[in-house]
């Protein structure tokens, strides 16, 4: 069996439209079996479930199967979360993890119901018992199964705005190829070689691999993008990307139209965000400095002149050691939450 090293050997620039040929040698080559070479890292990527995904699903499996009704909405976000596993064995792995908070849950509430028949008696310790015992038996499994089926969604999310912060530099990159017309294929594909572009990188490696592995062409393999990322505004431009090639239009105008577009949207968003971090700084004086600082002045001259001291100097404690800290902390959060969103 002759062994091809790659399908395409050279580009023909001669007519500026960069399309892969091959000699008619290797044309003929190509007409028996033979061997394509991929490229590293080309390989298809199996998926596999981890021991304890496969203890789930083997606990779990038929009984989610049998009870389990379609969940359309799941698949869809386990998908655009790049999270590679079926719905059936993602509730299967949810069920079990449900079921282990469970017996913790129990086994933390009878050591705490042993410690409370310790020191109480009576009928107010047994009602307490039982309430320890059943809260968190109860309690715990349905915080984790609330989490965990929400999961997928916030997984999705986050790699929507992730999107979407970088689709500007990304559509730079992508109108700068397409001012050397080079073909919407090759740009996806050395769009995916280009890891400072984060998810959109990823989702054109889901475009790369369905065009040169599975053989789809190009719009089919962007239509199907389409459908799969969890970006609104990269859906649109891929869109319009399909509806500009079927109706016979010109991809570099519309590349350098949505790259001028993005640019706007961002300055906009920067110039929101800057006025958003002005109005918390102000606040932060406001709220954390000025006023605690009079509020300690007040409850200590009150402490000095009023006959209740203690009272007074507990609230005061309270405020230095307690709400001042929070306050700080929570604006700090805030300002890094919000720097963390806008970061490209």
């Amino acid at each position: 069996m002759p062994e091809v090293s790659d399908m395409f050997k050279r580009v023909d620039a001669t007519k500026k439209l960069y399309i892969k040929t091959q000699s008619p040698e290797e044309a003929e080559e190509r007409k028996i079996p033979h061997i394509v070479r991929l490229p590293a890292g080309a390989a298809p990527e199996y998926i596999k479930l981890t021991p304890y995904q496969q203890l789930a699903w083997k606990l779990f499996g038929k009984r989610v199967t049998s009870r389990m009704k379609p969940d359309q909405n799941l698949d869809e976000n386990l998908l655009k979360a790049h999270m590679r596993i079926r719905p059936e064995e993602y509730m299967a792995v949810i069920w079990l993890t449900a079921a282990i908070a469970a017996v913790a849950g129990l086994g933390a509430g009878l050591i705490l119901a042993i410690l409370i028949g310790a020191a109480m008696s009576g009928s107010s310790a047994l009602l307490l018992q039982t309430i320890v015992i059943v809260m968190p038996a109860l309690a715990v499994p349905i915080l984790i199964f609330v989490v965990m089926k929400s999961t997928p969604s916030s997984k999705m999310k986050k790699i929507g705005r992730d999107i979407d912060k970088r689709l500007p530099a990304a559509m730079s990159f992508i109108s700068a190829m397409a001012s050397a017309d080079v073909n919407i294929d090759v740009i996806f594909k050395e769009l995916a070689r280009q890891p400072i572009y984060g998810e959109i990188r990823v989702e054109a490696e889901w475009i790369t691999r369905d065009t040169e592995l599975l053989g789809i062409d190009i719009l089919t393999a962007i239509k199907k993008s389409a459908t799969r990322t969890p970006s609104k505004k990269f859906q649109d431009f891929l869109q319009g990307v399909i509806t500009t090639s079927t109706s016979g239009g010109q991809l570099k105008p519309y590349f350098l139209l949505k790259a001028e577009e993005y640019e706007t949207e961002q300055k906009l968003e920067m110039k929101a965000m800057t006025e958003t971090l002005g109005l918390l700084a102000e606040s932060f004086v406001v709220v954390v400095v000025a006023f605690p600082l009079f509020l300690v002045l007040i409850l200590a001259i009150m402490a000095l002149v009023g006959g209740n001291s203690g009272s007074t100097l507990m609230i005061l404690y309270l405020v230095v050691f307690l709400m001042i800290p929070i306050s700080q902390f929570g604006f700090i959060f805030v300002i890094w939450n919000s720097e963390k969103e806008s970061a490209v």
